[in-house]
């Protein structure tokens, strides 16, 4: 078979670029090798539950942002999204709580009460923080492609703020750190949760105009979907279908097909059948994946083998919980991220200082009557995970040592769950790994450190003439509306 354009991998990244693609009018293919789509995103479904994977906070849904702009394109309708106030809680080790909402006044009383010793310079650091954001927000609006841009593309993307853009060209080498000397270390943790929660590092490490565009997301809300981002793949699934786009399931790609001059002519499948492609193949496979399976070491430069073995991907271990409603309505909300441990003087290791709750919104349980479903997730390094196992034993084993040690930390952090809570399944990096054939399971991305962020971060153009990368490890970054934005790239 021969299409104009091939795109290996279901997940967001995919299904958005097939979806514009078809849209326009081009002859695409999508290839998945699970029986249904969505990648990392796809929903853990157990006794009428389903839980969503990450922490169920959609950004930029608003109109005229990143969602409307490509549905505006499609033939279909988005999911159904509303905005959550507060978008989630930072609690403490003390249990004092922040709420992050989007009404700034609030917002900042919070601050100013919960860090009284660092009042006015946590504000500031707020305050600064975004409004840089937000003229990155608006720049990559204007000009989707911020990172290949040339200069008078981004002279457009940030005019009439010209003082703005060039201040954020001298800050691209700083990171949030840097910016951070005259707050409180109580303070820096809070920020480091919600960094590490959403670049993937914490402030030590995060390049700070990232960190920047991270805080910013507050004032502009953060929104639920009415059945969690697998809505939103059902919705670019319908997409595809109607504007002639042709979806196959349950088909693994194995490498890249070369023709007799090394040129790149499509996909060969598993099964040994090749897919032809005339334009261009997309890899919605992480960075690693892209070139260590389908371009393979012979096509892959040295400088850039070198590369991936020094990147830093992190493993989420999952707890699916079912809450009942009456217990539901005793948390203070839907979604916290609780620092379990200040760690005093220590590098923060988010693996022991901090989980995150997440808990399906009553107008959407996605559990049985009387219930909703909750995931907590807390990091992992996924090393540990895929070290030499004499039997499945030693898995299940790690699987009950990590469960009481998290279980024990979510009831000392959030001890007002009782004991109305049912653990209904774990997952962990194995369990990733063996639905979507991520490199040891690592999701999320990467943490934006300054190595792999802005000019550093991997185009979705690469070393392969017709070959594109989308995802959450190309740029813009992790998280559903960069891996939109990401996809939007790559189709234009």
């Amino acid at each position: 078979m021969s299409y104009d354009v091939v795109v290996v991998g279901g997940g967001i990244g995919g299904l958005t670029t097939a979806a514009l693609l078809a849209a326009r009018g081009v002859n695409v293919c999508l290839l998945e090798r699970q029986s249904s789509l969505g990648g990392c995103i796809a929903p853990f479904e157990r006794f009428g539950y389903s839980f969503e994977s990450g922490a169920g906070l959609y950004a930029l849904w608003k109109p005229g942002e990143i969602h409307d702009r490509i549905f505006a394109e499609l033939p279909v309708a988005p999911p159904e999204a509303k905005q959550i106030e507060p978008a989630y809680v930072v609690r403490l080790p003390d249990h004092s709580e922040i709420a992050v909402t989007s009404d700034s006044e609030a917002f900042t009383e919070r601050l100013r009460v919960t860090f009284p010793e660092c009042a006015e310079q946590a504000v500031n650091f707020y305050e600064d923080a975004e409004r840089l954001g937000n003229a990155l927000l608006r720049a990559v609006a204007r000009v989707p492609d911020l990172r290949t841009a040339g200069m008078v593309e981004k002279f457009r993307a940030f005019s009439p703020n010209v003082l703005t853009a060039a201040r954020i060209r001298r800050l691209v080498s700083d990171t949030a750190l840097q910016h951070m000397d005259r707050v409180s270390f109580r303070f820096r943790r809070f920020i480091d949760a919600q960094l590490q929660t959403f670049a993937q590092c914490t402030a030590s490490e995060c390049a700070y105009l990232y960190a920047c565009v991270v805080l910013a997301l507050r004032r502009r809300g953060l929104f639920g979907i009415r059945g969690g981002a697998a809505a939103l793949a059902a919705a670019l699934s319908a997409s595809i279908k109607k504007s002639g786009g042709t979806i196959r399931l349950n088909t693994p790609a194995l490498r890249l097909a070369y023709d007799s001059s090394g040129q790149l002519v499509g996909v060969q499948l598993l099964s040994g059948e090749t897919i032809n492609a005339s334009q261009a193949v997309v890899s919605n496979l992480t960075v690693w994946d892209s070139y260590g399976k389908l371009v393979g070491v012979d096509h892959t430069p040295l400088a850039i083998r070198k590369r991936l073995k020094g990147l830093h991907g992190w493993g989420a271990y999952l707890l699916f919980l079912g809450i009942s409603e009456a217990q539901a309505q005793k948390l203070s909300s839907d979604h916290i991220i609780a620092v379990t441990d200040l760690e005093q003087g220590q590098t923060y290791d988010p693996t022991e200082a901090q989980l995150t709750f997440a808990m399906s919104p009553s107008w959407d349980p996605r559990a049985p009557p009387g219930m909703r479903a909750a995931t907590v997730h807390s990091f992992t390094d996924v090393d540990q995970w895929f070290t030499y196992h004499v039997d499945e034993t030693e898995h299940e084993s790690r699987d009950q040592e990590t469960l009481e040690a998290v279980w024990s930390r979510l009831y000392a952090a959030i001890p007002e769950l009782g004991d109305a809570v049912e653990l209904i399944e774990t997952a962990t990096p194995q369990t990733y790994y063996d639905s979507t054939r991520r490199q040891l399971g690592k999701v999320g991305g990467l943490g934006q450190a300054l190595s792999v962020f802005g000019p550093n971060s991997f185009s979705h153009r690469t070393t392969i003439p017709k070959l594109f990368l989308v995802g959450d490890t190309a740029f813009p970054g992790a998280g559903v509306a960069a891996v939109s934005q990401s996809a939007l790239i790559v189709a234009n």
